[in-house]
Parts: structure tokens; sequence; C-alpha cells
């Protein structure tokens, strides 16, 4: 399904991490590469702009990283990126450039792209968010099935097979998701789509859409 390709979700040229997508066709095929990618790139970033601390942990001497925050390695955090008080990053993770991890915010196993804003008490596992994309306060990606199966995503009527167990969601470039909202294990949010406050979101949403429901997706005019 093309629509769910990752050259149709994110622009590549706005993360650290481009090389991770290379070979891959769909965003879901890099979750299980996270860990050793953050390790193999960590090692050949510049001291003069990037510091280690602890094993596997490379923070931007530009970063803010709140005293009370926790770093879990392997980690990057990239240049003028905020880590804010209580941040919980459990490991696995890339923190774009000018990124923001908030208040209580956990993350694991996940790529933030620059700009990426989840500063609120959000849970982002197993999941890649695009390009300034945003999560409003509460909004969490739900990454395991209660059946504990392999996932799939829905896409205009079809199911198709990611092969993973654990896949939280993945957020298109600029994609804005509202407070409280629930990201079923397969979510793919297309570029520029937005998603209303206390949504329960599956399968693919549309890119430069509104989501107000599951029976209710309007699509943007004015781009």
């Amino acid at each position: 399904m093309e629509k769910l390709m990752i050259k149709n979700l994110f622009d590549l040229d706005k993360t650290i991490a481009k090389d991770l997508f290379e070979g891959a066709v769909y965003p879901w095929e890099v979750l299980p590469k996270i860990k050793e990618f953050i390790v193999k790139l960590g090692n050949t970033l510049d001291p003069e702009i990037y510091e280690k601390r602890g094993e596997d942990i490379w923070v931007a001497k530009s970063a803010k990283v709140a005293p009370s925050a926790y770093l879990g390695g392997p980690l990057i955090i990239c240049e003028n990126a905020e880590i804010r008080h209580c941040a919980f990053i459990r490991g696995s993770a890339i923190v774009g450039a000018g990124a923001v991890v908030g208040n209580s915010t956990e993350l694991k196993n996940a790529v933030l792209f620059d700009g990426v804003q989840v500063p609120h008490y959000n849970y982002v596992g197993d999941s890649i968010l695009g390009y300034k994309a945003h999560t409003g306060a509460g909004a969490i990606t739900s990454n395991l099935k209660s059946d504990k199966k392999l996932v799939t995503v829905m896409c205009d009527g079809e199911k198709v097979e990611t092969g993973v167990k654990k896949f939280g969601a993945m957020l298109g470039d600029f994609a804005d998701i509202g407070c409280n909202s629930v990201l079923n294990p397969g979510t793919v949010v297309g570029r520029g789509t937005r998603v209303y406050p206390l949504s329960m979101v599956r399968g693919y949403v549309p890119e430069h859409s509104i989501y107000k429901n599951r029976n209710e997706v309007v699509i943007i005019e004015d781009k």
C-alpha cells in the first residue's frame, strides 16, 4: 500500500536517523533495528557537539535536560532538544533536534524526528513521529494488542501484515494528535493530519485530513 510507505510519510532529511530507514519500504520495518542503530550511530557522533553520559547515551551539549529526567540507553538526544521535568526515557530512543519531551512523558523504542513535541503526559512506544509532529496532553500510543498477536494495519479496507508484535503509531510529518487520544496498535496518521481530542484511532488516517471519529474524516481543502 503506497500510502503507508516511508516516502509518503516522512522527510528523511529531518532526522539524524535517516540511514535507519535505508532499504525499508514501510516504517514499522525499522522498529526492531532502532536499538542497534543508536549504538552504531552514537559512536560516530562528534564529541565537540555531543557528550557521552553513561553507557550508550549521547546528549548534545546544546540540549536542555532537567535534572529530574531519567535517561536510559541506548539514547541520542540531538541539538537544542528539551527534556523536561520527570520525563522518562526507557531507552532505544532518538530525540530529534529541537524536539520536546515533556513532564511525565515516557519514550521507549521510538524515533522522534526534528521538531517533534510530546510535551505533557504522553506515552510513545514502538513508534515513529515525523517532522514537527505533535501530541496533545495525555495522548498515548498503545503498542501491544490485547491478544498479543502480530499487528496489522487497516488501509482502505485491506489488512496489511506488519510482522511485528509491538507497534504503536507512525505519525507523518506535521501530524497533530488531540489531547487524551489513544492511538491503537497499527495506527498510521498521514502528513499534516489533525486528530480530534479524545479520539480512539485505529488503522490508516489519510494525509491532510481532520479525524473527528472513525466514521467522519474530513479532507483539508486548504493545505
